[in-house]
C-alpha cells in the first residue's frame, strides 16, 4: 500500500511521516487532498503531495481503489468495506490509511471541501 515504519499490505509511506500531522479516524469521511497528484503504475500508484514534496507509493491496486474511492463513502470504513477488504487485512489497510493522513497525503472530507 504504502512505505512507512508499520508494514502495510503491499509497501509504505515515503520519509517524513513520522510526525503525526491529522489523526486518522476511519468513522469519518475522507478524501485525497487537493495538493496531491496520482499516478498510476502497474503496481499500483504514486501520490505527490505539492505542498510538502512528499511522495508515497501504493503499492497494490486495491488501495489505490479505496484510496481514489474514498470521497464517494461516508468514512474510510465504508470505502474497506466496499472493496471487500476481507477481516484479516483489514487493520493493516486501516494502517496504510493513518499513514497516508499522517503524511497529508489523504484529508478529512470537510478539511477537503473547506480549500
Amino acid at each position: 500500500m504504502t512505505t512507512a515504519h508499520a508494514p502495510a499490505p503491499g509497501g509504505s509511506v515515503a520519509a517524513g511521516a513520522d510526525a503525526p500531522t491529522t489523526s486518522f479516524d476511519p468513522d469519518i469521511a475522507w478524501a485525497i487532498n487537493p495538493r496531491v497528484a496520482v499516478r498510476p503504475e502497474p503496481f499500483g500508484a504514486l501520490l505527490y503531495h505539492f505542498g510538502t514534496r512528499k511522495l508515497s507509493f501504493l503499492k497494490n491496486l486495491v488501495i489505490v481503489e479505496v484510496v481514489r474511492s474514498l470521497h464517494e463513502h461516508p468514512s474510510a470504513n465504508a470505502a474497506i468495506d466496499t472493496a471487500g477488504i476481507n477481516a484479516d487485512s483489514r487493520a493493516q489497510y486501516l494502517s496504510a490509511l493513518d499513514a497516508l493522513a499522517r503524511s497529508e497525503m489523504i484529508v478529512p472530507a470537510a478539511t477537503r471541501s473547506a480549500t
